[in-house]
């Protein structure tokens, strides 16, 4: 009997001793788990805070290649923008130059070559551009259509039998076509002012409606005028109407062909330069 009870008292120190072991071994395997949890966790936190900063510093690369992309358009703009003046006294942008150029390179050759100055170069342009918005291939030879320049401000004479029965301030219907044009080109730019000024012959007239030369070379221009407001749609506050009567003839009025030449109505276009080959190079 005494000998079960130490037998049976040495299994259960026995039992003790080896689940004091097992428990040991899962404690020291408890915590190299928890160590190898903490470095992991460590590990991520260090690396999470590495991809921050690589965040910002590409975030902060970006703002400054923006910033430098933004400076050299801004650069690029401002130098374009720049306005410089030539020997002969004519004030141009760079972008004006540039856009003249490309005019030029289209125009008549021998027209070209005779520029002495960037004023006559500017002139070529700018009358190259007007012709042709305007188009005066569809009209009959004897119809007279003239596109002068002076300085930039562009001058387009009309003979009056394109215009205005004669003696009268009253628009023909074939005066629709070119007015329509010119309209279109002045209402696709803003900038520019328009001037219209009637110019008669020196005969005298005298009737009913129309008190001398002076009253018809007006009222011839603000025939005009009132067609290119009401039927195409030109501000008013862009249209300036004058009369010249008899007395700037382009020739003198002895003969027909002379008086002929001296009845008409100027139209002026007063353009700002850098708008106006803006305009002319967006309808390429």
């Amino acid at each position: 009997m005494k000998k079960t009870a130490i037998a049976f008292i040495s299994c259960i120190i026995l039992a003790s001793c080896v689940s004091k072991k097992k428990y040991l071994a899962l404690e020291q395997e408890k915590g190299e788990v928890v160590n190898e949890l903490t470095k992991t966790k460590v590990e991520k936190e260090d690396l999470e805070a590495k991809f921050a900063k690589i965040e910002a510093r590409v975030e902060d690369y970006n703002t400054k290649i923006n910033s430098l992309v933004e400076d050299n358009d801004g650069l690029k703009l401002e130098n374009d923008s720049k306005m410089s003046i030539s020997a002969d006294g004519t004030i141009a942008s760079n972008i004006t130059k540039l856009q003249m150029r490309e005019t030029l390179a289209k125009a008549d050759p021998y027209k070209v070559s005779q520029a002495k100055t960037l004023k006559d170069s500017m002139n070529i342009a700018v009358e190259y551009s007007l012709n042709r918005v305007i188009d005066t291939s569809t009209l009959n030879e004897d119809e007279d259509i003239a596109v002068d320049i002076d300085d930039t401000v562009v001058m387009i004479s009309i003979s009056d039998k394109m215009l205005f029965r004669s003696g009268s301030y009253r628009l023909s219907s074939k005066a629709n076509g070119i007015l329509q044009k010119l309209a279109d080109v002045i209402n696709s730019e803003p900038s520019i002012d328009v001037m219209v000024e009637g110019h008669t012959d020196s005969r005298t007239i005298s009737n009913a409606r129309v008190s001398d030369n002076w009253d018809l070379s007006v009222l011839r221009a603000t025939s005009v005028i009132r067609k290119l407001q009401k039927d195409f749609g030109v501000s008013p506050e862009k249209l300036i109407a004058s009369g010249r009567s008899s007395y700037q003839p382009l020739t003198e009025n002895e003969t027909k062909e002379g008086r002929s030449r001296n009845r008409r109505t100027r139209i002026i276009l007063l353009p700002n330069i850098d708008k106006f080959f803006a305009l002319m190079a967006s309808t390429d």
